[in-house]
């Protein structure tokens, strides 16, 4: 299972993240979630009080943070300068700038070279939006998650609301305000310049719309063996960090 690589990609509230995580321990690898990296960067950017909309004073700062990813399946982890940020990136304030960030060339090109970095030899679970495109283009099995805008919307509103502290304003959110963020950031993602969000050549899309987790989990499993892999986990995770 060492080389095995498994992308995992699609937009916000298919299911990538809780898939992703289940598929890492069933088969005992890392799990890396690099919206995660691109949230923390966001929330750095705004804790400078740089303006997200100013790609030039982005990019010129993008080398600043260090980032550090832990890609424990059972504890995932997210630090910037040592700061445990992984309550305020889930916050609506940093949910409303991501794309902006995210859309930023030398943002994009120093996060992947971390998410290469991480994935190294393999044996890793990678979830995001461009890990069969960009990232991880020969990963071993490529996974495009897709579901309807209503069932997205209720996840991602279910998400939030749990993962975010008091005070972040993402607990009081609605299900209809969630529907139309995504369905900004969509179009955001879809259509920015530098490595957009679309299905990956000879990647497997995968409704998730009427499926549960544990199916969606058992499908990418079927799958991951389909290419030689083995369902069978093959020991505890354990506790990886890597820096920026």
């Amino acid at each position: 299972m060492a080389g095995l690589v498994v992308a995992m990609d699609g937009p916000s509230g298919s299911g990538k993240s809780s898939a992703s995580r289940g598929v890492a321990k069933a088969l005992g690898l890392r799990y890396l979630d690099t919206g995660a990296m691109y949230r923390a960067m966001t929330w750095w950017v705004l804790e400078q009080g740089v303006d997200p909309a100013d790609t030039d004073a982005v990019a010129a700062r993008a080398v600043e943070p260090e980032i550090v990813s832990g890609t424990d399946p059972d504890a995932p982890s997210i630090h910037v300068d040592g700061v445990d940020v992984a309550g305020p990136i889930r916050g609506s304030r940093v949910t409303g700038a991501v794309s902006l960030v995210a859309a930023v060339p030398e943002v994009r090109a120093r996060l992947v070279a971390l998410q290469r970095q991480i994935i190294g030899e393999g044996g890793i679970v990678v979830e995001g939006r461009d890990i069969g495109t960009v990232v991880a283009p020969d990963a071993t099995l490529k996974i495009y998650l897709t579901a309807s805008a209503e069932a997205r919307a209720r996840r991602r509103h279910a998400e939030l609301s749990g993962a975010a502290p008091s005070g972040t304003g993402a607990e009081t959110t609605t299900v209809e305000a969630q529907q139309a963020e995504l369905a900004k950031r969509d179009t955001l993602d879809s259509t920015r310049k530098t490595d957009p969000l679309s299905m990956a050549d000879g990647a497997v899309e995968l409704d998730t719309t009427a499926l549960d987790l544990k199916q969606v989990i058992a499908e990418v499993l079927r799958l991951v063996e389909e290419r030689g892999g083995s369902a069978a986990r093959s020991g505890p995770a354990g506790h990886h960090y890597e820096r920026a």
